[in-house]
């Protein structure tokens, strides 16, 4: 199922395993104590008793205690239970979105009908669903319908670690308190204060403190030790003398902290620690944490890979996620020629570090916290932004050396993300990281002067950078699914050099991060847009253009021609189903809000076009859309009558204002934000109150083209259909208007000219079409018989029949001469816009709005072919040498049409088979043959196309016309 498929980030029930694994394993009697405690045993017994906290120091077991009540709650049968593990050295492990992401996956894995709720809105949105910071609105009504769910009573949901939720754990606590009433709770954390506020005032919260238990925690840590010292006799080959004393010494330095005892252990199992040394090697260890971490950090200093393991811990203490083995092999140059040593030297910062299959992270958030806090002198003798620095100019270097263009080797032009699979060996393998976050270790790294002038100078490593591989750069980033990453980055650069007298820099930066902006989407969906769609339809004086003209498509003969320079236009947001109707900026220029006749209203970050959150929740189309001066509220006014009021950083729903009659088309915050006005359809102009939202005044007293052109065979007249009812002939070579003819009822809205330039056909809204003298202009025919208006009409080649499509679906053959209709084709579900004779006459091909095209048996009136061409077709020709091909607005299609003699059957809906060049039914791409090839931007998609042969125009919206042609 692609719903679960894209909801899943982890799954819990392996992260419990691996945690458990990691950890040596769960051992039963270090938990049991909890099952007889009286604060649990109130939670679990007492209805009133809705949220179980568990709190304490770091290293006294609070993770393994939670493996324990889960173990033991399962085997309870009314209790259906989901759980997640917050990490803080995960990125995706860290976060409140994340925290709900996994329940949801966890209770729908048990209990698959409960995607239910998920799909709602997945079936909008799609994946987009769980990206950007509008994923915690979505997930958090998400979860919150669900736990409504009758199937869910007796529910429990459980988090581990929440001071370990680095991001919005304000939001995850208040969540937690909110829904309390419906679920039990049981949680954990760190002694710390803004959870304590949040949890201490909630009043069916049992609050269990383990250092408040320190008996009961002794003896489960004197039963762990015990564990311990056996698996390390065992290994070890201890005697009972020894293994006495290694237990008593455990015993009386552990002060009831299982980590302590976890570390010292590890540190006795390593190989290098004899037997006969393990007494004095287990005295060195002092007691408690800190003094623990102090003299592991004496030991590396005294060892000789000292320098290699301070570089290693530096790394790790100051990157912004876990880095992977071959990450951290390009980042700390030393180790590029140790591969086969890597693994021992992790072990050599042991007492801080673990390896969790390839990626490097702490063993405890408590190491990291002691490095940072306690030993930063040792490993960043010189400083964190030095660090920074270094981690700066170590990954620009790597970059410049890896990068090159078609680096996944996907050749096609076209070739889409999401069927890009990784290499193996990935060739990104060691710069991932790199790719990602360079410009933010710069951006940290405060350099000195000098080195300021050696990064971001005029020629300097930045400079030369962007102009060999800043292409090559866009193309990775999309491999990494990180182009809005790049696009901030740019902004960065940007900023950094804002006050650098460093000109040519500073315009290559302008122009690539405008480069970034408008090419983003096409970038994002297919990699190798970077040197086809992204290159072709940047201005030419564009700097980025310019310094990899080289990298242009060789499979383009004339390209098309664009503006010189880039236009006010930053950026192209797309997202909405439907026309924007309302745009507006927030006062500090972040946000943008957009509203839209598909009923929502989108937060954009101003900066990468990134769609941050889609609010929903109005009944009709959103007209209006303000932001308050703060930016802390925005206001939508809608068809549905109402215009509501949403918290911008959250996207809830704070308020809806009824009391419009009609359609609410404007909105506007007062400057301090303590009213609103609307315009409405119901005349009226309306003041809210905002913080109550009620109406506190009604101010009252407000009372309130050419559709078709065609030329003559010899191009020596245009003929023109119009709303005002009538065709007009017109002098191709002077513009006079030599002839109007007059007589449909409603608006003619499609001419033809016969082959010899005689007749004139005519089709009009009065559902009637009129065959006219071109010479005279009388009418010599009224064709009656269509149902609704006529929107398309054709002659054959030899001017004996007339075809005509309709709104009320059906195609009709006429004779030309006499006016009967001889033949009715129906089975297009939807309004026939264009038809098209082929040059035998025995073909009648049409185009409707129901998205296909049919192909029709003239004399018999047979379907002989549907294909599904997914949009409308205005224009539609048979190839005159042919019947195998039909030429239409988007490319030429294969028909492989049977002969007319050939056995009739029922025909069926097929794809698109396209010949050659051409326009993709969703008017996005460029095609040729079955293959994608050139993406086209928003503003250059076609209104009107034309394509013969390997030469493809295109009519723009703006009134530019593109030609292209193509190898």
């Amino acid at each position: 199922m692609q719903c679960l498929k894209h909801l899943f980030l982890t799954d819990p029930r392996a992260d419990k395993k691996r945690i458990q694994d990691t950890k040596g394993g769960l051992l039963k009697d270090s938990y049991r104590w909890i099952l007889r405690n009286d604060d649990f045993r109130r939670w679990r017994d007492d209805p009133r008793s809705r949220l179980l906290w568990i709190k304490g120091d770091p290293g006294k077991g609070k993770t393994m205690l939670l493996c324990g009540i889960i173990d033991e709650l399962e085997k309870e049968s009314p209790y259906r239970l989901s759980y997640f593990f917050c990490q803080a050295t995960e990125d995706q492990l860290s976060n409140a979105a994340a925290v709900l992401r996994g329940l949801i996956y966890h209770l729908i894995i048990q209990q698959l009908s409960l995607i239910s709720y998920v799909r709602v809105k997945y079936d909008v949105a799609g994946e987009k669903l769980f990206e950007g910071i509008n994923v915690w609105v979505s997930l958090a009504e998400i979860l919150t319908d669900m736990l409504n769910d009758p199937s869910l009573d007796g529910v429990t949901l459980i988090v581990d670690a929440l001071d370990e939720c680095t991001t919005n754990r304000q939001w995850l606590l208040d969540f937690i308190i909110k829904t309390s009433s419906r679920v039990k709770w049981i949680v954990s954390s760190r002694n710390w204060q803004d959870i304590h506020e949040k949890l201490d005032n909630t009043t069916q919260r049992v609050r269990l403190h383990l250092e408040l238990s320190e008996s009961s925690i002794f003896k489960a840590v004197h039963s762990y030790i015990r564990h311990k010292v056996d698996q390390l006799a065992l290994e070890k080959h201890y005697d009972d003398e020894l293994r006495g004393a290694v237990q008593h010494h455990l015993i009386s330095n552990a002060h009831g902290t299982f980590l302590w005892v976890a570390l010292v252990c590890q540190e006795l199992s390593d190989p290098k620690v004899r037997k006969r040394h393990t007494l004095a090697k287990l005295k060195s260890f002092p007691p408690g944490l800190d003094s623990l971490y102090k003299r592991m950090m004496e030991y590396i200093c005294d060892s000789y890979d000292a320098d290699l393991c301070k570089k290693i811990l530096a790394i790790a203490s100051v990157v912004y996620r876990p880095v992977t083995l071959k990450e951290l092999t390009s980042l700390v140059e030393p180790l590029q020629d140790l591969d086969d040593d890597l693994h021992e030297i992790i072990g050599s910062c042991g007492s801080f570090l673990t390896l969790r299959g390839e990626i490097v992270s702490f063993v405890h958030q408590s190491a990291k916290d002691f490095l940072l806090n306690q030993a930063s002198d040792q490993i960043l003798p010189s400083g964190i932004t030095h660090q920074h620095h270094v981690i700066f100019s170590r990954s620009l270097e790597v970059l410049s050396r890896t990068l090159q263009r078609d680096i996944y080797s996907l050749r096609a032009p076209g070739f889409p993300i999401e069927q890009v699979s990784t290499p193996d060996p990935d060739p990104l393998a060691s710069t991932r990281y790199s790719c990602i976050y360079w410009v933010d270790h710069l951006y940290d790294s405060e350099p000195a002067a000098k080195t300021r002038e050696k990064d971001l100078g005029d020629g300097g490593v930045i400079h030369v950078f962007l102009q060999t591989k800043y292409l090559y750069w866009l193309e990775a980033l999309s491999l990494l699914r990180s182009m809005s990453e790049g696009a901030m980055a740019m902004q960065k650069l940007r900023g950094l050099v804002r006050n650098v007298e460093v000109r040519e820099l500073t315009e290559l930066l302008r122009d690539a991060h405008r480069f970034i902006l408008f090419h983003k989407r096409a970038i994002e969906i297919a990699p190798l847009q970077a040197y086809a769609s992204a290159l072709v339809f940047s201005p030419t004086h564009s700097r980025v253009r310019k310094l990899f003209k080289k990298e242009e498509p060789d499979w383009m003969i004339s390209k098309p021609s664009v503006e010189a320079n880039w236009n006010a236009c930053l950026q192209t947001l797309e997202g909405h189903d439907h026309c924007v109707d309302s745009v507006a900026f927030s006062a500090d220029s972040q946000w943008i809000a957009s509203g839209s006749l598909d009923k929502t209203v989108k937060i954009w970050d101003a900066c990468t076009g990134t769609c941050m959150r889609t609010l929903e929740g109005h009944g009709g189309s959103v007209l209006s859309i303000a932001f308050s001066a703060d930016g802390r509220w925005i206001t939508s006014g809608s068809c549905d009558m109402t215009a509501k009021i949403w918290d911008a950083s959250t996207g809830a729903c704070m308020r809806t204002l009824k009391g419009h009659g009609d359609s609410v088309l404007s909105v506007v915050f007062s400057a301090d934000g303590q009213w609103i006005a609307s315009g409405s359809y119901d005349k009226t102009v309306k003041i809210w109150d905002a913080c109550t939202g009620t109406c506190v005044r009604t101010l009252e007293g407000h009372n309130h083209w050419v559709i078709s052109v065609t030329f003559s065979a010899d191009d020596r007249w245009i003929a023109s259909g119009s709303l005002d009812k009538t065709v007009k002939i017109w002098d191709a070579c002077t513009g006079t208007c030599v002839r109007t003819f007059e007589g449909h009822g409603d608006s003619v809205l499609s001419v033809v000219f016969s082959v010899d330039s005689q007749w004139i056909a005519s089709g009009s809204l009065d559902k009637t079409v009129k065959i006219w003298d071109a010479c005279t202009g009388a009418c010599m025919r009224t064709l009656e018989g269509h149902g609704d208006s006529v929107l398309s009409v054709v002659f054959s080649a030899d001017g004996q029949w007339i075809a005509s499509g309709s709104y009320d679906k059906t195609v009709k053959v006429w004779d030309a001469c006499t006016g009967a209709c001889m033949r009715t084709f129906e089975g297009h579900g939807d309004s026939v816009l264009s038809v098209a004779f082929s040059a035998d006459s025995q073909w009648i091909a049409s185009g409707s709005l129901d998205k296909t095209v049919k192909i029709w048996d003239a004399s018999t009136g047979a379907c002989r072919q549907t294909l599904n061409v997914g949009r409308p077709m205005a224009h539609l020709w048979l190839d005159p040498m042919t019947n195998s091909c039909l030429s239409t607005d988007i490319g030429v299609l294969n028909l492989d049409l049977p002969s007319v003699k050939s056995q009739l059957t029922q025909p069926s809906l097929r794809d698109v088979s396209y010949s050659g060049y051409g326009i993709s039914t969703d008017g996005v791409w460029v095609v040729k043959d079955e293959d994608v090839k050139l993406w086209l931007p928003l503003e250059y998609r076609a209104s009107e196309s034309a394509v013969v042969g390997s030469t493809v125009a295109i009519g723009c919206r703006s009134g530019c016309v593109l030609v292209m042609q193509f190898l």
